[in-house]
C-alpha cells in the first residue's frame, strides 16, 4: 500500500518521501514504485517522462527526511499499537502546520489520535488496492479533526484523479464495514459447500456488477488483514463480524493470498518476496509515505 500511495502522489505531481524500516526494505520500495511509474508511462497514463517522475520521489530510513512535508500518510499494519507508535514519531518531526493521515481500513481514528499532541491535524485517508487504479479513497473524520483539513483532503483526493467518500469515524467506516460483511458471507456459503469459490464470486460479478468478487477481493487484500478487520468489528459491532473457520485455518497455514501465492484462489503471480508468517512481529515503520 505504500508504495501505490507514493505512485499516485508521485503521478498526481507531488514530491514523495518514503520512509521503510531498514535500507533493504527501502531499496525494494523504491524498486517498486519506479516499476509502476515505468508501467504508467508505458501504458500512456502519464504525459510525464519516466525521468520526472523518477526524480520526484525519494526513499529513507530516517523519520527525520519527513521534516519538511506538508503531508505524511501512515501505512503500517493494521496494529492499532504499531500505528500509534509510528504516528507519534512522525508528528515529532512535521512543522505544526503540516497534516498526518492514517491509511487504516477499520481502526478507530478517533483512538490513533487520542497518541497526538494536535489530533486537529490528524485524519484517516483510506486508499483501496490498487491504488493507482482505484477510483476512490474515504476520508474519515475524527472528533477533533479539523473543517480545514477536511477541506484539505478533499482537494487532495481531487488532485490524485479520484472521488472522496467522507465519512465519520465508526469501526470499518463505509466501505470495509459493508465489504468485509459480504466476504464473510461469502467465506460462510463455501465453508457449507453452498457453491464453489469460483461460481460464489462470479454470482457478484455477473449478478449484482461487482468489478471483482468478494472472494478475490480477499485475496488481493490479504487473508490477514482480512482476518484482523473483522476481528476488530466483532470486538465493535457484535458477533455477526465473526470470523469463519476457512478464514482462520488458511490465515494459520500461511495461504494469504496473492502476496503469499494462495488463498481462495491460486496465484501465478505472486511477489517474488515471501509474505510474512503468522506469528512474525511486523517491522516498526514499513511504508510511511509522504507528499511535499
Amino acid at each position: 500500500m505504500g508504495a501505490g500511495i507514493a505512485h499516485a502522489f508521485c503521478l498526481g505531481g507531488a514530491d514523495v518521501v518514503v520512509v521503510e524500516r531498514d535500507d533493504a526494505a527501502a531499496q525494494a520500495g523504491l524498486d517498486r514504485v519506479t516499476r509502476a511509474l515505468a508501467r504508467s508511462v508505458e501504458r500512456g497514463t502519464t504525459a510525464a517522462p519516466l525521468a520526472d517522475l523518477e526524480a520526484r520521489i525519494s526513499v529513507s530510513t530516517d523519520y527525520a527526511d519527513f521534516g519538511a512535508c506538508g503531508l505524511v500518510v501512515e501505512a503500517v499494519p493494521e496494529d492499532p499499537a504499531l500505528k500509534r507508535q509510528a504516528l507519534r514519531a512522525v508528528e515529532d518531526v512535521l512543522d505544526d502546520d503540516a497534516w498526518l493521515a492514517t491509511n487504516t481500513s477499520s481502526l478507530s481514528v478517533d483512538a490513533l489520535a487520542g497518541a497526538l499532541r494536535r489530533p486537529a491535524q490528524f485524519c484517516g485517508l483510506h486508499f483501496f488496492n490498487p491504488v493507482p487504479a482505484s477510483a476512490l479513497i474515504e476520508v474519515v473524520l475524527g472528533t477533533e479533526t479539523s473543517a480545514g483539513l477536511e477541506e484539505a483532503a478533499r482537494s487532495w483526493v481531487a488532485a490524485l484523479g479520484k472521488t472522496p467518500v467522507v465519512v465519520r469515524d465508526s469501526p470499518g467506516f463505509a466501505s470495509s464495514r459493508l465489504g468485509v460483511a459480504i466476504a464473510l458471507e461469502a467465506m460462510r456459503m463455501l465453508e457449507e459447500g453452498v457453491a464453489t469459490a469460483e461460481d460464489i464470486d462470479a454470482a457478484m460479478v455477473l449478478g449484482y456488477r461487482h468489478p471483482v468478487g468478494p472472494l478475490r477481493t480477499t485475496d488481493l487484500v490479504g487473508l490477514d488483514v482480512r482476518l484482523g478487520i473483522a476481528e476488530y468489528l466483532e470486538s465493535t459491532l457484535g458477533p455477526r463480524f465473526a470470523p469463519p473457520a476457512i478464514l482462520r485455518e488458511k490465515v494459520a497455514r500461511g495461504d494469504l493470498g496473492r502476496k503469499s501465492g494462495r488463498g481462495f484462489f491460486a496465484w501465478d503471480d505472486a511477489p517474488p518476496s515471501p509474505a510474512p508468517r503468522p506469528g512474525q512481529t511486523p517491522s516498526a515503520h514499513p511504508g510511511s509515505t509522504s507528499e511535499r
